[in-house]
């Protein structure tokens, strides 16, 4: 299984920013373009691993997670909400610092309540700490974070969130940048 994730990871591209290897992948970046068998395989993977039942909202980290959580929610029927990098001044909106490998900025909540209970889905953690700060904030608003994904797990990234917050974080596959490549070290398919 996951055939077409591994094999367009394994032709991804790899740009430096600063000390940080990037990837640059469908899932991660939109390019090369996303095709529809790769979000399907995707898809299913996920609706056949996580019990949707009790979730009341699946929530996507903008910009990457927003067409993950799009075809989560057509296949599950649950609606979605974006957590975005636009401040737009609802009553009730959160605002979350968010720092990573290659760079920082400010994420907005709405439309979460508390009580809500909730997948979070992204598209890869590598350092961790976009997850961190926004299950950090969803728990201080009193959201439940039934399930955290996050498709790619690159380096530490997972371990790094699981010890921060005390929560398993699902990842469909593992891999590390070696020599300006993609290696991919395992697959929970």
């Amino acid at each position: 299984m996951l055939e077409e994730l591994k094999k367009t990871l394994e032709e991804a591209p790899i740009v430096k920013k600063g000390n940080y290897n990037y990837f640059i992948h469908p899932v991660t970046d939109g390019i090369p373009a996303v095709k529809p068998e790769l979000l399907r395989e995707i898809a299913d993977t996920l609706t056949q691993k996580i019990n949707f039942e009790n979730i009341d909202k699946i929530v996507a980290i903008e910009a990457m997670g927003i067409h993950l959580a799009t075809a989560l929610s057509l296949k599950t029927n649950i609606p979605f909400v974006v957590i975005r990098k636009r401040h737009y001044g609802l009553p009730n909106e959160h605002q979350v610092h968010k720092k990573t490998g290659y760079g920082e900025s400010i994420l907005y909540i709405n439309d979460l309540n508390k009580n809500d209970n909730i997948l979070l889905i992204d598209d890869v953690v590598s350092t961790g700490g976009t997850l961190i700060a926004v299950i950090n904030a969803l728990i201080d608003m009193g959201v439940t974070v039934d399930t955290a994904v996050a498709v790619i797990e690159k380096g530490k990234g997972k371990k790094i969130v699981e010890d921060e917050i005390g929560m398993s974080i699902l990842t469909l596959i593992k891999l590390d940048v070696v020599n300006g490549h993609v290696v991919i070290e395992s697959v929970n398919d």
